[in-house]
């Protein structure tokens, strides 16, 4: 294999000669042999780094701290970055010791020597342009990676929304078709009183419709960046212009509302919108889960179980048991939501370990969150086409399941009373005889009431009536 030699503080070593990046990626590739998920696995990482460099190479020009010809090399090299191309040369592994350095000289050292190239000269001779002395200048990791990792971010939420989106319409669509199929429902597992099953749909639309404003809320909160603070928010080693104005070309590269941190110590050391945005996830994280479960539950049988709904079978569900089909596709939904749990108990944790101006564990929170997010985007689109789509109603089994129900006897309470109702209740209980059944025996209400009164469109909405006097 060709080589080239390249060197820093702890010595000399031989780097692949096609490789764009350089020796400190290569120190942290023998390093960090972790999760196998490299910086590429998350392109809105890589584009994020190149837009935060590119930014800061206008800023430094405009305040003549960086040569125009490097500047001018820098930023086309960016640009190129973030249209993705060699996005396959950030291969540090996410999680790495070190606050991210390694992530962030893997950024510097793809774009110099892209840089480079562009100037003429070959990879690796960095007198003509230096990954710390130009691409880094007036930054350091500390202030470029969590700024990089709050616009990554905000990048990946706006899919993942769209996604979020596109299954709440699918739920609402569901919720329209089965609009006319009443049902029983149920709580603590016990029948319950009458619905529709488009009622229940559309509450599944509108439980995670009340998420896409969080998620869009925790977005905000990750405009406000520390980039210009450097090592530990004090700006050491920049112009005083440079912060506001770094930030500024970032808003303007990005098209996101990034904004100064107010105090760039404090937001060199908090995270506590990574720790909120993780939450909101979380929050939506159960709510998907809870939804899975309940088709698990409505689908389950198909004959011995409540059956009201069909899932669209997926795959043979058994090596052993001909015929049967499983709820696969809830089942990975499910999954992914106890991982995306388990990964905001990582952030919590690695957010609690920050230490007086630095929090180390950032590598940890910024892969957990880019993770969850790409999971949670692919569970609801497999969500929604392989399963919500197809989903078919057993309108004779709902049917069939609120007449054989005693749960409609709520609806007779304000006309013969709870202490009827629950004797009548009971005996249909035991007996097995229904409750129009009862009710009609005992004479406390004629058919035609008892029909109008046990109709859906009395059981299923609020209704004004006046409580009939009996003698």
């Amino acid at each position: 294999m060709n080589t080239r030699l390249e060197h820093d503080l702890l010595g000399d070593m031989e780097i692949p000669a096609d490789a764009w990046y350089g020796i400190q990626t290569q120190r942290a590739i023998d390093n960090f042999a972790i999760t196998g998920v490299p910086i590429s696995h998350f392109p809105q990482l890589v584009e994020a780094l190149a837009m935060v460099k590119m930014a800061a190479a206008k800023a430094n020009t405009d305040l003549g701290s960086l040569d125009p010809l490097k500047s001018e090399a820098i930023i086309a090299a960016c640009e190129e970055i973030r249209d993705g191309h060699l996005h396959d040369q950030f291969v540090v592994d996410l999680i790495q010791g070190g606050a991210g350095t390694s992530t962030n000289m893997n950024a510097n050292e793809v774009i110099a020597n892209l840089a480079l190239e562009k100037l003429g000269h070959p990879k690796g001779q960095y007198q003509y342009l230096h990954p710390n002395d130009d691409v880094n200048r007036s930054q350091s990791t500390n202030d470029a990676y969590p700024s990089a990792a709050c616009l990554a971010i905000q990048l990946a939420a706006d899919p993942l929304i769209e996604t979020i989106k596109s299954l709440i319409d699918a739920l609402r669509a569901k919720g329209q078709e089965f609009s006319d199929v009443v049902k029983m429902g149920r709580t603590q597992m016990q029948d319950a009183v009458p619905m529709t099953l488009g009622q229940e749909f559309e509450a599944f639309a509108v439980t995670l419709s009340e998420d896409i404003d969080r998620l869009g809320d925790a977005c905000k909160l990750l405009c406000e960046i520390n980039l210009g603070g450097t090592a530990i928010g004090t700006g050491i080693n920049t112009h005083p212009r440079y912060a506001a104005l770094a930030v500024s070309y970032l808003a303007e590269i990005s098209g996101k509302p990034m904004v100064p941190a107010t105090n760039l110590v404090e937001a060199t050391s908090d995270m506590g919108a990574f720790v909120l945005f993780s939450g909101v996830l979380r929050r939506f994280a159960i709510k998907l889960s809870k939804i899975a479960n309940d088709l698990r539950l409505l689908s389950s049988g198909p004959r011995t179980g409540f059956g009201e709904i069909r899932l669209p079978p997926m795959q043979p569900g058994s090596s052993i048991m001909p015929g049967k089909v499983n709820p696969v596709i809830p089942e990975a939904v499910n999954q992914t939501a106890y991982q995306v749990i388990a990964s905001d108990l990582a952030v919590t944790m690695a957010a609690e370990a920050g230490q007086l101006q630095l929090n180390a564990m950032e590598p940890l929170i910024i892969y957990n969150l880019l993770n969850s997010m790409k999971m949670l985007g692919s569970a609801c689109s497999m969500f929604e086409t392989r399963c919500i789509k197809g989903i078919e109603a057993d309108r004779e089994r709902c049917a069939e399941l609120v007449d054989r129900s005693i749960g409609c006897i709520t609806a007779l309470v304000p006309h013969i009373g709870y202490s009827n109702a629950s004797r009548i209740a009971q005996t249909a209980l035991h007996s097995g005889r229904t409750v129009r059944e009862l009710v009609l025996s005992e004479e406390l209400l004629s058919e035609a009431e008892l029909e109008h009164l046990l109709s859906p469109q009395s059981m299923l909405a609020p209704q004004s009536y006046e409580r009939e006097k009996r003698s």
